[in-house]
């Protein structure tokens, strides 16, 4: 096998015509030189050098190894020296996925912060959600991906039985995306960093009676809320609120399903429904012609979502992402 401090020896006796000379040239000893010399012939099973008088020449196969020996010797500075400018994060690549209300408030700052003070590392972003977001990670599209889940909820247990009068392809496609919520929040592979809990805020229409309870901001439990008419967020949002209004005793009536939070403002505005929405979600929408309450689950507990990011374990090791990883968590401090 040919290695490359064999090379850099064939480079070193060609340039100065003997192997003492080469040896003062890469400081080492004439006899450590003869010795790798001797290994790269063994290696080619054919003389390189040629002694001509009181000095040598390389053979016609020793110029040949010479050649593809400079390309291959500047390739490897190369290379030596972008993983250098990588590992001290003067180069680098992070790319992130994060789910949209992430993007708009988490992202900015924490990507800002990293060009600030490692210009030379580049940072990529597109959205998506888990679990789309997660086979992206582990499919090596992205180094890092922003997600959530519900500690509330009980792992992708189905829901109850569906009640008389609800929409049928709203309560069958909640009831599936309850059911699939475990596989969606298995990181057991995955490298998590908490970023903040997230809080569940209740959107009531202005005029609703809960509305001004705790001076316009509740709490309100969800068992209150039985006999509305429900607006329903994301579909792992779906899922989760089809599990949380379980655990309270009752199925939510879904009549408005959609991914649009501004579209979610304005039905419950329209007085249509009642919904439950990420507190980072509203920070992105005007929430005129609603009342914000506290939402609180049947264990009496305040409703949030966990936002976290993930990476691979060795992903997790590379400088440029495990600095984004740090600035996403001041991001989330600072808040």
């Amino acid at each position: 096998m040919i290695e490359a401090r064999h090379l850099r020896v064939l480079r070193a006796v060609a340039r100065t015509g003997s192997f003492s000379a080469a040896a003062r040239e890469l400081g080492c000893t004439q006899p450590a030189i003869s010795q790798q010399m001797k290994a790269l012939e063994k290696s080619v099973d054919t003389p390189l050098v040629v002694r001509s008088g009181r000095g040598m020449q390389l053979s016609e196969a020793g110029r040949v190894l010479l050649k593809h020996a400079t390309g291959i010797l500047a390739g490897l500075s190369a290379a030596e020296e972008e993983v250098a400018a990588i590992a001290g994060l003067r180069a680098g690549r992070v790319r992130l996925v994060s789910f949209p209300t992430a993007s708009s408030t988490l992202v900015p700052p924490a990507v800002a912060r990293l060009r600030d003070s490692h210009p030379g590392v580049r940072v990529s972003l597109v959205e998506a959600e888990p679990p789309e977001s997660l086979a992206m990670l582990r499919g090596g599209e992205c180094e890092i991906a922003l997600a959530f889940r519900y500690p509330q909820a009980p792992g992708g247990a189905p829901a109850p039985a569906p009640a008389h009068g609800t929409p049928r392809e709203a309560r069958a496609e909640a009831n599936l995306e309850a059911q699939q919520l475990s596989a969606t929040t298995d990181w057991s592979d995955l490298v998590v960093t908490p970023l903040l809990d997230d809080p569940l805020v209740g959107l009531l229409p202005a005029a609703h009676p809960l509305a001004g309870r705790g001076g316009g901001r509740g709490p309100v439990e969800l068992a209150e809320l039985a006999g509305e008419q429900w607006i329903a967020g994301c579909p792992q949002c779906r899922g989760h609120l089809v599990e949380l209004c379980a655990g309270a005793g009752f199925e939510p009536r879904i009549d408005f399903a959609t991914d649009d939070y501004p579209a979610v403002v304005g039905l419950v505005a329209a007085g249509l429904g009642v919904a439950v929405l990420p507190g980072l979600a509203l920070e992105s929408v005007r929430p005129d012609g609603v009342s914000e309450v506290q939402v609180r689950t049947a264990s009496g507990a305040p409703a949030v979502r966990q936002v976290v990011a993930l990476t691979l374990p060795d992903l997790a090791e590379v400088p440029a992402v495990a600095l984004m990883l740090e600035r996403l968590a001041g991001a989330a401090a600072g808040r």
